[in-house]
């Protein structure tokens, strides 16, 4: 099956849609006709974006400034989205941190894994019986190749998207012959912009440019994958190494190495 044809009625949500891939997926989904939900805190950005995608495609755009971290802002979220009929949940908002876990902030961790997984886990929750009951739907989860693996001076992330990555393709095998299509996003680094060489991250020195991939590639292979209900999409060369790595390296081995690059990201 496909997913579903968008209508006036319909929505697809987009989570963390005010900057790279959210803002890229948001705007291939507009592209394909569809009404949006954006979702992220800033919502000055989110209504920009709004308008912007309203103007070029001619759907319906809602703006919702909240939060995903915070349980309250997230549950009123939740409540909303388990009476509409969303079509598609992007489950793409995300934070990382870089660094040993005992000298990061406490809270900022905390929130890392509110957003991370149990964010996903609440909005997956809130849409799923309304597609269940439809017969159709999409839902892309944005874990990460990082999932794949342990890494030292990236545990939270790379931990919450463990979590991410193992609930999208377990709750695939459920959902079978069901209609609801879910496919787990499993990026690599991803450029948004051309950095200016005197203002380029230790990210972008350390990553040779023919290994970035695009947010709007990203989004577009992504909604691509979804409508054929593949499980998985790794776009990238480093995306497929570190998925290679992480599914059928010895961890004592990809650990260390893993744990030393990012290491120079905390650093």
């Amino acid at each position: 099956m496909s997913l579903p044809s968008p209508t006036s009625e319909n929505r697809a949500v987009v989570t963390g849609a005010s900057s790279g891939i959210g803002t890229a997926l948001a705007a291939e989904l507009a592209a394909r006709g569809y009404s949006l939900i954006l979702v992220a805190r800033r919502g000055e950005v989110l209504t920009e974006l709004a308008q912007r995608l309203t103007l070029a495609h001619g759907i319906a755009a809602e703006v919702r400034a909240v939060d995903l971290s915070d349980r309250t802002q997230r549950g009123a979220l939740v409540e909303e989205l388990s009476a509409r009929d969303i079509a598609i949940l992007c489950n793409n908002a995300g934070i990382a941190t870089f660094g040993a876990v005992a000298e990061l902030d406490l809270g900022y961790e905390r929130a890392q894994m509110e957003l991370n997984a149990v964010a996903v886990h609440d909005l997956t929750l809130a849409v799923l019986p309304g597609m269940i009951a439809r017969g159709g739907g999409g839902i892309l989860i944005s874990g990460s190749a990082a999932g794949n693996m342990p890494i030292p001076n990236n545990a939270t992330y790379a931990a919450s998207k463990a979590f991410a990555n193992t609930f999208s393709e377990s709750l695939r095998g459920e959902l079978k012959g069901s209609g609801v299509h879910v496919t787990l996003l499993a990026p690599g680094p991803v450029r948004t912009e051309t950095p200016d060489p005197a203002d380029a991250s230790i990210v972008d020195r350390l990553v040779p440019d023919f290994m970035w991939v695009s947010s709007e590639y990203t989004a577009k292979v992504s909604i691509d994958a979804l409508a054929r209900n593949k499980m998985r999409v790794v776009p990238g060369l480093i995306s497929k190494g570190m998925s290679v790595a992480g599914q059928y390296g010895p961890r004592s081995v990809t650990a260390p190495i893993a744990g030393a690059f990012y290491k120079k990201l905390g650093g």
